[in-house]
């Protein structure tokens, strides 16, 4: 009986262990659901902290410093002038060259200056006391000054000369208005600006045309602050009075030969020197 009675309570004990044991094996997944359950009951965060990465206050740096793109006015206007370098070859009438020049371009031409040499040259001299004097030169003569202007036609008279100081090879200097041709000896350049749309003007001017040009210009002055105000209220960037095309010229009374043809004129490359 002893041994049945320790044999009976062996098989308990093994048993116990059996189930002990198996109670410890099913419990690791209840332990690691009790633990995820403790995790989701944890408290929320408070209410004023966001879910999310908090978003930086103020503009970020570097965003003052970005360059804004530049304002170019795309329109030319025909009023604008135009700086040009002349190059005349030798053996050319300067005052030709000039004059077929303005009139291929259709705009008018404002010489500067000029430099270089020119040979056989007929000027007008100031009128004295027996008038207006032509004296021809030969040989040749340095140019030390030019100044002049050209328009096309039709232009009234009196507008369209040339009038030059020249240095002869014994240290005499004569000057006047040219008459005729002036030949270049050896190329010369000739600084001048264009011009398009000039108006003939008789001064003194009447009072009604005092009048009529003061209210012109207080219009354009109103037109250019209506645009400033509608670039200010769109937004945009504000252009300075400055950068705006010059508006066409109205016509005048006194204009005698209007506005020039602006045809589309393919222009040559310029000179390499």
């Amino acid at each position: 009986m002893g041994s049945l009675d320790g044999g009976h309570s062996l098989q308990q004990g093994r048993h116990h262990g059996y189930a002990h044991s198996h109670s410890h094996v099913g419990a690791g997944p209840d332990s690691s659901n009790n633990n995820n359950d403790e995790d989701d009951a944890s408290p929320p965060p408070p209410a004023g902290a966001g879910g999310g990465p908090r978003r930086p206050r103020g503009r970020p740096p570097g965003s003052k410093n970005k360059p804004k793109p530049p304002v170019v006015v795309t329109r030319e206007s025909p009023n604008a002038m135009r700086s040009h370098v002349l190059e005349i070859a030798s053996g050319a009438d300067i005052v030709d060259a000039i004059a077929g020049f303005s009139r291929r371009r259709q705009r008018g031409v404002s010489v500067l200056s000029g430099t270089g040499a020119v040979t056989n040259v007929t000027l007008r001299e100031p009128a004295g006391a027996g008038g207006a004097a032509a004296v021809a030169l030969r040989g040749r003569f340095e140019i030390l000054s030019m100044s002049g202007a050209f328009l096309p036609a039709p232009a009234p008279p009196g507008a369209t000369g040339l009038t030059v100081y020249l240095a002869g090879g014994q240290g005499q200097v004569v000057g006047g208005s040219v008459m005729g041709e002036l030949i270049a000896s050896g190329p010369v350049m000739v600084i001048a600006a264009t011009f398009g749309n000039a108006t003939y003007e008789r001064l003194p001017l009447d009072q009604a045309d005092a009048e009529e040009g003061a209210v012109l210009s207080g219009s354009s002055e109103g037109a250019t602050a209506q645009q400033l105000e509608q670039q200010q209220s769109s937004g945009g960037p504000v252009v300075p009075p400055s950068m705006y095309a010059v508006p066409q010229t109205p016509p005048h009374p006194h204009d005698m030969f209007g506005q020039w043809g602006h045809a589309a004129v393919t222009r040559p490359p310029p000179t390499s020197f």
